[in-house]
Protein backbone atom coordinates (compact mmCIF):
# COMPACT_ATOMS: atom_id res chain seq x y z
CA UNK A 1 0.00 0.00 0.00
CA UNK A 2 3.08 2.34 0.84
CA UNK A 3 3.87 2.61 -3.10
CA UNK A 4 0.24 3.42 -3.92
CA UNK A 5 0.79 5.99 -1.70
CA UNK A 6 4.30 7.35 -2.70
CA UNK A 7 3.17 7.40 -6.32
CA UNK A 8 0.33 9.51 -5.67
CA UNK A 9 2.40 11.94 -3.72
CA UNK A 10 4.63 12.43 -6.51
CA UNK A 11 1.47 12.47 -8.75
CA UNK A 12 0.15 15.46 -6.75
CA UNK A 13 3.91 17.11 -6.91
CA UNK A 14 3.64 16.98 -10.68
CA UNK A 15 -0.08 18.74 -10.67
CA UNK A 16 1.25 21.19 -8.00
CA UNK A 17 0.14 24.99 -9.63
CA UNK A 18 -1.24 23.04 -12.86
CA UNK A 19 -3.28 25.40 -14.99
CA UNK A 20 -7.09 22.63 -15.32
CA UNK A 21 -9.38 22.23 -17.72
CA UNK A 22 -12.23 19.82 -17.60
CA UNK A 23 -14.72 18.94 -20.32
CA UNK A 24 -14.73 18.19 -24.15
CA UNK A 25 -14.88 21.17 -25.68
CA UNK A 26 -12.50 23.18 -23.56
CA UNK A 27 -10.33 20.34 -23.37
CA UNK A 28 -9.87 19.99 -27.26
CA UNK A 29 -9.55 23.84 -27.42
CA UNK A 30 -6.76 23.97 -25.18
CA UNK A 31 -5.03 21.13 -26.46
CA UNK A 32 -4.99 22.98 -29.66
CA UNK A 33 -3.35 26.49 -28.12
CA UNK A 34 -1.29 24.55 -26.44
CA UNK A 35 -0.03 22.56 -29.66
CA UNK A 36 0.10 26.03 -31.54
CA UNK A 37 2.30 27.69 -28.68
CA UNK A 38 4.68 25.27 -28.86
CA UNK A 39 5.23 25.34 -32.59
CA UNK A 40 3.94 22.26 -33.24
CA UNK A 41 0.95 21.32 -36.63
CA UNK A 42 -2.68 20.88 -34.10
CA UNK A 43 -3.12 17.45 -35.58
CA UNK A 44 -0.09 15.62 -34.19
CA UNK A 45 -1.96 14.37 -31.31
CA UNK A 46 -5.53 13.59 -32.70
CA UNK A 47 -7.39 12.52 -28.96
CA UNK A 48 -10.42 12.04 -28.85
CA UNK A 49 -13.37 12.33 -25.98
CA UNK A 50 -10.33 14.16 -23.21
CA UNK A 51 -12.42 15.02 -20.50
CA UNK A 52 -8.91 16.65 -18.91
CA UNK A 53 -6.39 18.31 -19.60
CA UNK A 54 -3.87 20.29 -17.51
CA UNK A 55 -0.44 22.10 -17.44
CA UNK A 56 2.39 23.62 -15.08
CA UNK A 57 3.98 26.07 -16.92
CA UNK A 58 7.18 26.02 -13.95
CA UNK A 59 8.04 22.79 -14.74
CA UNK A 60 6.73 22.01 -18.58
CA UNK A 61 4.59 19.12 -17.29
CA UNK A 62 1.54 18.29 -19.20
CA UNK A 63 -1.43 15.72 -18.96
CA UNK A 64 -4.23 15.20 -21.23
CA UNK A 65 -7.50 12.31 -20.26
CA UNK A 66 -9.52 10.73 -22.56
CA UNK A 67 -12.56 8.76 -21.93
CA UNK A 68 -11.07 5.93 -23.11
CA UNK A 69 -7.55 4.27 -25.09
CA UNK A 70 -7.64 5.98 -28.87
CA UNK A 71 -5.99 4.40 -32.01
CA UNK A 72 -5.11 6.42 -34.96
CA UNK A 73 -3.88 5.81 -38.30
CA UNK A 74 -1.57 8.56 -40.05
CA UNK A 75 -1.84 8.34 -43.43
CA UNK A 76 0.83 10.20 -44.86
CA UNK A 77 3.27 8.22 -42.73
CA UNK A 78 1.56 4.56 -42.68
CA UNK A 79 1.62 4.97 -39.23
CA UNK A 80 -1.10 3.62 -36.33
CA UNK A 81 -0.31 5.58 -33.06
CA UNK A 82 -1.98 4.11 -30.09
CA UNK A 83 -2.92 6.61 -27.33
CA UNK A 84 -3.63 5.85 -23.45
CA UNK A 85 -5.96 7.19 -21.46
CA UNK A 86 -3.51 9.51 -20.35
CA UNK A 87 -1.00 10.94 -22.20
CA UNK A 88 1.82 13.25 -20.59
CA UNK A 89 5.16 14.65 -21.40
CA UNK A 90 7.67 17.61 -20.48
CA UNK A 91 6.74 20.34 -23.08
CA UNK A 92 9.20 23.41 -24.68
CA UNK A 93 8.79 24.93 -28.02
CA UNK A 94 9.15 23.11 -30.47
CA UNK A 95 10.04 19.54 -28.40
CA UNK A 96 8.02 17.37 -25.84
CA UNK A 97 9.53 15.16 -24.22
CA UNK A 98 9.50 12.41 -21.51
CA UNK A 99 6.40 11.83 -23.01
CA UNK A 100 4.35 8.33 -21.46
CA UNK A 101 0.54 6.90 -22.69
CA UNK A 102 1.72 7.10 -26.83
CA UNK A 103 3.09 3.60 -28.81
CA UNK A 104 3.64 3.48 -32.77
CA UNK A 105 2.84 0.64 -34.20
CA UNK A 106 4.91 -0.21 -37.44
CA UNK A 107 4.95 -4.18 -38.79
CA UNK A 108 4.36 -6.42 -35.45
CA UNK A 109 6.64 -4.12 -33.48
CA UNK A 110 4.68 -1.70 -30.89
CA UNK A 111 7.35 1.21 -29.72
CA UNK A 112 6.79 3.96 -27.08
CA UNK A 113 6.86 7.09 -28.17
CA UNK A 114 9.16 9.11 -25.65
CA UNK A 115 10.05 12.33 -27.22
CA UNK A 116 8.84 14.61 -30.41
CA UNK A 117 10.52 17.50 -31.73
CA UNK A 118 10.21 20.12 -34.83
CA UNK A 119 13.22 21.64 -36.38
CA UNK A 120 12.83 25.48 -36.19
CA UNK A 121 11.14 26.14 -39.69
Amino acid sequence: MACNTSLSLVKEKEHEGAEIVYGSEKCQKHSIELLQELGFPKGVLPLKDLVECGRVRESGFVWMKQKEPYEHFFERTNTRVSYAVEVTAYVEKLKMKKMSGIKSKQMLLSVPITEMSIEDP
